[in-house]
This record gives structure tokens, sequence and C-alpha cells, in this order.
């Protein structure tokens, strides 16, 4: 049995829509494209290295969210300050004059396609957990349940997937794995995820949740999503930040991150 649970980022409510409002069914066809992107990263060998993917998109979301041009025009006010705030630490409309919408609707023609698209994924969802309780509630316990039902020794955590499982592993200190790797985290995002975390972090610093035994956070070092990549400076107990270069145009997918060298070294010790 794998002893791995990953946790999901952002843009996978379709996988939910595909499996015909199935759970289980998005759950696992995650996990068999994370056992194939683990597959390249260690060797090619095809075998199940994934328990379960915790699968936490359909609380952020009410119904099929718009796509292209409508998906600014829908966005809600959290949405548009998550967007304006993360679009700060990237050095994009550093003086904001002007309402909100506006302003959003500016920004987003002074980012690339590839981060437009990321954009409208980004803010919405990463809103919809930091600012509405009963979804954050809601996804916190799921993927908490995943982990205690399968009692993992590994937790792979990618991109928004990577504040739900922290917050899950504070909220419930009883959960004890051996290792946390984070990809392309956004925990240390200043002005939009940092501050707004559970537990708050105290003195300008957050911790290793106590049920983990070791750290170790991974992060492109032009991810747009991971800003600081670094979570060292941000959070007492993170073991190892390692930075690499995925992709130029992939810099934040899960099969990027999944498939780069610098993973193997930190998962073989539980697959032997």
């Amino acid at each position: 049995m794998a002893a791995i649970v990953g946790v999901h980022g952002i843009g996978k409510y379709k996988y939910y829509l595909d499996a015909g409002n199935s759970v289980a069914g998005a759950a696992e066809a995650m996990r068999l494209k994370w056992d194939r992107y683990l597959g390249v990263a260690l060797g090619g060998e095809r075998r199940a290295y994934i328990s379960e993917v915790a699968y936490f998109a359909h609380h952020l979301h009410d119904g099929r969210p718009p796509e292209g041009p409508r998906a600014l025009a829908a966005m809600d006010a959290p949405a548009h300050q998550v967007l304006v705030d993360w679009a700060r630490q990237l050095g994009v409309g550093e003086h904001v004059t002007g309402a909100l919408k506006s302003f959003a609707g500016w920004l987003l023609t002074r980012l690339d396609s590839r981060s437009v698209a990321f954009a409208t994924l980004f803010a919405p969802e990463v809103a919809a957990y930091l600012t509405d309780p009963v979804k954050r509630e809601r996804s916190r316990q799921t993927v908490a349940a995943v982990i205690r039902k399968n009692q993992p020794k590994v937790v792979i955590a990618h991109s928004l997937g990577s504040v739900v499982a922290y917050e899950a592993l504070w909220a419930n200190p009883d959960l004890r794995i051996d290792l946390l790797l984070t990809l392309g985290s956004p925990l240390g995002m200043r002005n939009v995820v940092f501050e707004r975390l559970l537990p708050a972090p105290v003195n300008g610093r957050g911790g290793r949740p106590a049920g983990v035994k070791r750290w170790v956070n991974i992060a492109d070092k032009d991810d747009i999503a991971a800003i600081p990549p670094d979570l060292c400076d941000s959070f007492t107990g993170v073991d190892l930040t390692e930075l690499v270069n995925l992709d130029w145009i992939d810099f934040h997918t899960v099969e990027k991150y999944l498939a780069c060298p610098a993973v193997p070294p930190h998962l073989r010790p539980f697959l032997a």
C-alpha cells in the first residue's frame, strides 16, 4: 500500500463536473494522474504511489465556474481584492487608484495570457477559501478526514492545497505524518494568504504543525503563486526549501512539480 496522500491545488473543479458531480470519481481521476506523474520522476515504474487525493474543490464553488472574459465579470469583491493584492506581489499595479473592479480589469490587461488564465482560477478560489468560513471549514475537514482514514507517512500538498493541508494539520494535532511536502505553495504570500492563516502567525512567523516530523518545500523560482518561493523566512520548522526551474510556461502545474528531480529523494525512503 502506498504511504502518500495528495492534496490538490487550484483549478480542479472540472474533475468534479467530469465525474458527474462525484467526489470519489474526481479524487480517483486525480490519483491516477498523480501516480503517472510520480512514475516519471521515480524512473517510469507504473504502480500506486498515492493512496488517495483529498478532493475539496467542490466546496469552493457554487456551480460551473465561468471561463475566459466572463471570469473577470463574475468575480466578487473578495476575489477582486485577492487579485489586486496578489498582483502587488508580482510588481504589477503598485499604485492603486479608482474602483476595485476597474483596476482589476486594467490589471488583467497588463498580464500575459498565461497569467490571466491563472489569475481567473487563483483569485476566486483563494478568496473563497480564505473569506468564507463555511467553505474553509468544509475543505479542512475533507482533507483531515482523508489523512485520518489513510494514515499516510507523507502528505504532498500542491498550491492552495498546501494552505488547506497546513490548516487541517494544525486543527487536528492527532494527525501524525513523517513528511509534509509542499509544492508551489502560496503559504508565505503577504497581504493575501499569510496574515489570514489559521492559526495566525505570531511575531511575523508561522510554524510547522505539531504532528509533522519534517517539512520540505519545493518551488519554482518563477512560480507566480509561490511568492516568496522560500518559506524558511516565514515559517519556523521548514526543514528545507528547494528552488527549481520547471518550465517557463508550466510554472505551477502539479505535473511539472511531481515529475521534477527534486521530488524523488524525499519520497524514496517511504516507498521501499
